[in-house]
């Protein structure tokens, strides 16, 4: 089976085709700028030559088009005609209280997620209109929709709860939702698996951390708690987010500098953060090499990311009464061997210990940073949030056909 997983925002749509008989890509790339007539395809077919191509893509639909036509060219495609793909798997980013595992796409599904454009305003709207498109452009083909928050949808009310008036949850669904559900999955059972110990057995703490960030406690597979809330905003300092934060700062700062709810919202996702702290960068290879040079504002973002993200594995440690492994992924995670070292080297009250030759090694197969006798084992697991989609999917379409 031949499976396209599409994850779609409001300018770009990134893609990757599986050959699920042995989980091989077939072909991957991503599609920039849509709305403009400088829209930019990067097309990479496996074993073959990439393309890039630049056109006028006003919308979603011409730019699934275009990726159809990429797949079955007889040059630089991979298949021979777009019959050849049997589902296609989107991710969407919210699946709020409705969704509590992945989903076929039918009438009711779109309504539901229709429902939850307030709760991700950015994302939800961009995953519908390439359903919208791949229907327009593949009908009859089956889709099926991941959510990011799914997987923490196992979450205790104590952990998920705010505590504000509860009227604001029966009415509106305020609570924690979290996000990166697909990847902190993953990784968890992939850690069980390298381990070869059985996931119901683990406390794992599995740490996502790229330019978005966030910490998931993971007790017998299953997410007890994580760091982000409502939306992608709450929990550790990002590369342009806040993360965690005093709320009465937001009406302070409002009246004071005269803002509008949109101007202090783009404050706080957009120019807060590690590119807020040190002046230069939201990139942590930037702030690193400052760091290294010495520039103080460098020094003070990087100090402060790794502060806060080793408390929420402090924080987390307690929430399971305890840790057996520790896992990073994602972009910073899988990359960043100084960091990695630095928070590891601050968790010694644990029995951690370091393994700093294997800690060395950058992104990777899956591996093991620490000494055969740490109490606690930390593993560096590259995450791959489009092979869950991949597998979701073709699970369900299988169940479908019988």
């Amino acid at each position: 089976m031949n499976i396209l997983v599409i994850n779609s925002g409001s300018s770009s749509l990134k893609y990757q085709l599986y050959n699920m008989n042995d989980e091989s890509v077939l072909a991957k790339g991503l599609v920039e700028r849509i709305g403009m007539d400088s829209s930019i395809l990067t097309h990479k077919p496996t074993g073959k030559q990439d393309v890039t191509e630049v056109s006028e893509i006003l919308e979603h639909n011409t730019a699934i088009r275009k990726v159809l036509a990429c797949l079955t060219d007889k040059e630089h495609g991979v298949l021979a005609s777009i019959d050849e793909i049997n589902a296609v798997g989107h991710r969407v980013v919210h699946g709020g209280e409705f969704f509590k595992a992945s989903a076929l796409v039918d009438a009711d599904t779109k309504t539901k997620i229709r429902q939850l454009f307030d709760l991700a305003p950015l994302h939800n709207p961009a995953a519908m209109m390439g359903i919208t498109a791949t229907e327009v452009n593949m009908p009859g083909v089956p889709q099926v929709v991941v959510f990011d928050t799914a997987f923490h949808q196992t979450m205790p009310e104590k952990a998920f709860m705010y505590a504000i008036p509860r009227v604001l949850y029966n009415k509106y669904k305020v609570r924690r939702y979290g996000a990166h559900g697909t990847s902190h999955d993953f990784v968890s059972k992939a850690a069980a698996e390298y381990l070869e110990r059985p996931l119901e057995d683990l406390k794992i703490i599995t740490c996502h951390i790229g330019n978005g960030g966030s910490v998931t406690a993971v007790q017998g597979g299953i997410s007890v708690d994580t760091s982000m809330g409502m939306t992608p905003l709450e929990g550790l300092m990002m590369g342009t987010r806040s993360g965690d934060l005093d709320p009465a700062i937001v009406p302070y700062v409002m009246n004071k500098e005269e803002l509008s709810v949109g101007e202090v919202n783009s404050m706080l996702n957009k120019h807060s953060g590690l590119l807020a702290i040190s002046g230069i960068s939201s990139d942590m290879r930037d702030i690193e090499a400052g760091a290294e040079k010495g520039d103080p504002n460098s020094t003070l973002a990087y100090d402060m990311y790794e502060y806060r993200l080793r408390k929420y594995i402090g924080s987390y440690t307690a929430a399971m009464n305890g840790v057996d492994v520790i896992v990073f992924t994602a972009g910073v995670g899988e990359n960043s061997s100084k960091l990695r070292e630095k928070v590891l080297k601050n968790l010694t009250f644990l029995g951690i210990e370091l393994d700093e030759e294997a800690n060395k090694v950058r992104s990777g197969d899956p591996r093991r940073i620490t000494t055969v006798n740490s109490k606690v084992q930390v593993l560096v697991v590259p995450t791959n949030e489009e092979l869950v989609i991949a597998r979701d999917t073709n699970r369900i379409v299988q169940g479908i056909n019988g």
